[in-house]
């Protein structure tokens, strides 16, 4: 069975979690007033049939995996993704963990990804008088009876740029045992505006942490 909690500091709704719109023309932004820390969303998922006190030893990837549609899929090491990395480490090794170096046969292992997408779309809003919102003009009062008015069909250009990060832990200590099959027991995904700001990504994942509590060795 996998469980999943997510949490966020602010009031905002799923759907901007991690959007940031670019407009051409006049729009309200729905996250315009939230601070950055306001805008994060912290999701986390787990195996609710696996003791995570059963796992002593873990190893975690020495870089961040970039998957982008515009950047290319690699991987990188940024400051931002080194401290990501550094406060994981600092984190498992406070919960009992011990860390190893991947040749040694590590109970769990640990995969960090960056996601790094823009989005370009178009939108087409009916004729000016074809909507009632914009009220009514009438065409009498120029004499022209029987007439009516015509505006043409508006279009808008968009993007959308999102960035977050997801942290996969994989069961390798039993990957025999699942038919060759290594299992992920815990994700989480880091959301919201500048999730990738080298100042802010310790906080994030002490607050991914904090809503884990399960994971330590007793």
């Amino acid at each position: 069975m996998i469980r999943m909690t997510f949490k966020t500091p602010g009031l905002i709704v799923l759907l901007f979690a991690g959007l940031t719109g670019v407009w051409t023309g006049c729009q309200k932004d729905p996250i315009n007033n939230l601070s950055l820390d306001d805008t994060r969303l912290y999701i986390t998922n787990y195996d609710t049939t696996v003791n995570f006190s059963t796992y002593k030893t873990f190893s975690i990837v020495d870089s961040v995996a970039l998957v982008s549609n515009t950047q290319g899929n690699n991987r990188e090491l940024t400051p931002a993704d080194q401290a990501l990395i550094q406060k994981i480490i600092s984190l498992m090794e406070s919960r009992g963990y011990v860390l190893v170096d991947k040749s040694q046969n590590p109970d769990l292992a640990i995969n960090v990804t960056k996601v790094s997408n823009l989005y370009t779309g178009v939108s087409i809003y009916p004729g000016y008088w074809d909507n009632p919102l914009y009220g009514y003009w009438d065409p009498f009062y120029w004499g022209y009876y029987g007439y009516s008015y015509y505006f043409p069909p508006t279009y808008q250009f968009y993007q959308v740029s999102q960035t977050y990060y997801t942290i996969d832990m994989l069961d390798l200590k039993n990957a025999a045992q699942n038919n060759n099959q290594i299992k992920v027991i815990w994700n989480a995904q880091i959301r919201g505006e500048a999730v990738d700001d080298p100042s802010a990504v310790e906080a994030e994942i002490q607050a991914v942490f904090d809503q884990s509590t399960y994971l330590r060795t007793s």
